[in-house]
């Protein structure tokens, strides 16, 4: 179905293509097919040299942003200074909107987030004038830019917020981009209600709408009722705090001092990893836990389809830092392997305890030794919880009907602003 043709999504992003972020990549693939025309803002290049296929079909146009404020100052500063020319008011207006957040944060990062907005304003929304609304994908920096450049543009905004981004924001910078935004996306209801309790009577919408994924590659091609030891345990994760791991290990030092076989599996990096490793190595698991960095959609699917018990020990970070749904509980249940993680956050939204998965209260590795037992020994427990995880992604994580409620949603938005942008 094709749009009209002077409606055209600016998607500003932190960066862009990113493999841990792929509910991006495929959220905009899904949009194209749907008849959006894209146009990508991204502030960082990616962080890897490879990419998931799925992005390489994507046809949008993609600008990235001066991302260093020191290194790339004279790139920002001429473009702000035309800007601040040709729209005198509106950039007064930014100028004040990011002085009054620069004194409750005391973070000089606001004024960076302004002139990358008065940068991609006069380099580009000034000239795209078929770009008619702008949205943030995460709410703390690219949604902190995407407010700005609304303001100096005169295009309204929305934003998606995630987890890490609402969790560690201050509340009441978080509450200003609601209070501008037209309407906020979110991907679970934990979320929603603390959004909703942060905006606190604003009558901004906040719609929950889950990720989801692809259901045509995460199907299952063999079952995992039946496993033998050595038991197959998979985890794919970003090695940062909240996803626990050190829990994790503990817990499968427990589970080798009792003489259960098993081989661990992760793959994820990140800024912890040499720690963890360093903690497979104290833990004497060097012969049975393997880290095998970042990789690709495909090899996923291959470490899912011979893995036994997919394992998450999320937990909520000391800077208040904590996980939504993360997409690999979702994608290992459309796999059909049963999975194990902990009560944090929205993870109940997906792992219905003894129906879809089970979970266990965070930072407590003996309890978790135990359920990563009962889960790879007890095939009653193994068949219930496999067949209800299935049917529950089907319903409700199918990510083309999830992205076409995104694509309403816009088209309403387009609707109300059908006036032309000056």
């Amino acid at each position: 179905m094709n749009k009209p043709p002077n409606n055209t999504l600016g998607y500003i992003l932190k960066g862009y293509p990113r493999i841990s972020e792929t509910f991006i990549s495929n959220e905009i693939l899904l949009l194209e097919r749907l008849g959006f025309r894209m146009r990508l803002f991204p502030m960082r290049h990616p962080r890897e040299d490879f990419c998931h296929d799925s992005v390489k079909q994507i046809q949008a146009q993609v600008d990235y942003l001066p991302t260093e404020i020191l290194l790339d100052f004279p790139r920002l500063l001429l473009p702000n200074i035309f800007l601040a020319v040709k729209r005198p008011a509106q950039y007064k207006h930014g100028l004040s909107l990011a002085y009054s957040r620069y004194k409750r944060t005391a973070n000089l990062a606001t004024f960076k987030h302004l002139l990358q907005a008065g940068y991609l304003c006069n380099s580009h929304l000034l000239k795209d004038t078929s770009i008619t609304h702008l949205h943030g994908h995460f709410a703390h920096s690219p949604t902190s830019v995407t407010m700005f450049a609304a303001l100096l543009s005169g295009r309204p905004f929305s934003f998606t917020a995630h987890a890490k981004d609402i969790y560690t924001s201050n509340s009441e910078q978080l509450r200003e981009k609601i209070r501008l935004a037209e309407f906020v996306l979110t991907c679970t209801d934990y979320n929603r209600k603390y959004l909703e309790d942060i905006s606190d009577g604003l009558d901004t919408p906040i719609h929950c709408i889950y990720h989801g994924i692809d259901l045509k590659l995460f199907s299952p091609s063999i079952k995992h009722t039946i496993c033998t030891p050595p038991y197959k345990l998979l985890t794919v994760a970003r090695i940062t705090e909240k996803k626990g791991l050190p829990t994790l290990y503990k817990a499968l030092r427990i589970l080798k001092d009792d003489g259960l076989q098993f081989e661990h599996t992760l793959i994820g990096d990140g800024d912890d990893k040499n720690a963890i490793l360093r903690l497979i190595t104290e833990l004497g698991l060097d012969d049975c836990c393997h880290c095998l960095g970042t990789r690709t959609h495909k090899e996923v699917l291959k470490q899912f389809e011979k893995s036994d018990l997919f394992v998450l020990a999320c937990e909520i970070a000391d800077n208040g830092d904590r996980d939504g749904i993360p997409n690999v509980l979702v994608e290992s249940l459309a796999m059909g392997v049963p999975s194990l993680s902990t009560n944090v956050s929205a993870i109940p939204e997906i792992l219905i305890h003894g129906k879809t998965g089970i979970t266990v209260e965070p930072s407590q590795p003996e309890i978790l030794a135990q359920q990563i037992k009962e889960i790879v020994t007890n095939h009653s427990l193994r068949d219930t919880v496999i067949q209800g995880g299935f049917a529950h992604t089907r319903d409700h994580f199918d990510n083309r009907s999830l992205v076409a409620e995104i694509g309403a949603i816009f088209d309403k938005q387009f609707a109300v602003n059908s006036s032309p942008v000056c």
